[in-house]
């Protein structure tokens, strides 16, 4: 009796597919420059950014050498925040426990995009403090406004002038981007970013 014969089933191109959107995830993870899967005037939001905006970041660490010269020490405690800890950060003072310390929710900050940082001062006994009288340099002027000073300088805005609910630690480079456009997912180019000797 004669046999059937059974044609060996073709792998399916599923798995190489994968792979090579992989591969493509990775490679695009690895780049030094922003990578945008969507048009710009789309308005499903990008991909969440991981840290801060490099001139964000250069200006910060700018910030912190120029205090310091004037012997003032700063900590930087907070830089990017996703949306859920932006949300997280939102109920405190409203469903959780705590002070009410922000009036926006998951990608309603500039945090949540990597363009903002918040800071305080080291007194001279060490501790962190939010204190806009101190004077730890001792040289008659409020130290918080002296960082204030100086980060504007640098290109920074800062929440303080803000009327409606001033946020004395917030400092933020929003490029000239709305928050709407960076919802849609719009990014300051980092090509197009000022430069650190434009921002001295």
């Amino acid at each position: 009796m004669a046999t059937a014969q059974v044609k060996p089933k073709r792998k399916s191109p599923t798995r190489w597919i994968i792979a090579a959107i992989l591969l493509v995830i990775i490679y695009i993870q690895v780049q030094d420059q922003p990578f945008h899967l969507l048009p710009e005037e789309n308005t499903t939001p990008a991909a969440p950014i991981t840290e801060l905006h490099p001139v964000v970041l250069a200006q910060k660490n700018r910030l912190v050498a120029k205090t310091r010269e004037l012997g003032i020490k700063i900590i930087v405690t907070d830089g990017y925040r996703s949306h859920e800890e932006q949300d997280r950060l939102y109920e405190q003072g409203r469903s959780a426990p705590g002070d009410i310390v922000t009036q926006a929710r998951g990608g309603q900050s500039m945090h949540n995009y990597g363009l903002a940082i918040d800071f305080a001062l080291w007194n001279n006994e060490g501790q962190v403090i939010w204190d806009l009288e101190y004077d730890g340099n001792r040289n008659g002027k409020s130290d918080w406004m002296e960082v204030v000073a100086i980060a504007k300088d640098l290109g920074f805005q800062w929440g303080g002038d803000w009327a409606s609910f001033p946020d004395y630690p917030h400092l933020q480079m929003d490029f000239g981007l709305s928050l709407r456009e960076l919802q849609r997912g719009k990014q300051p180019p980092i090509e197009s970013a000022p430069s650190l000797e434009a921002l001295k």
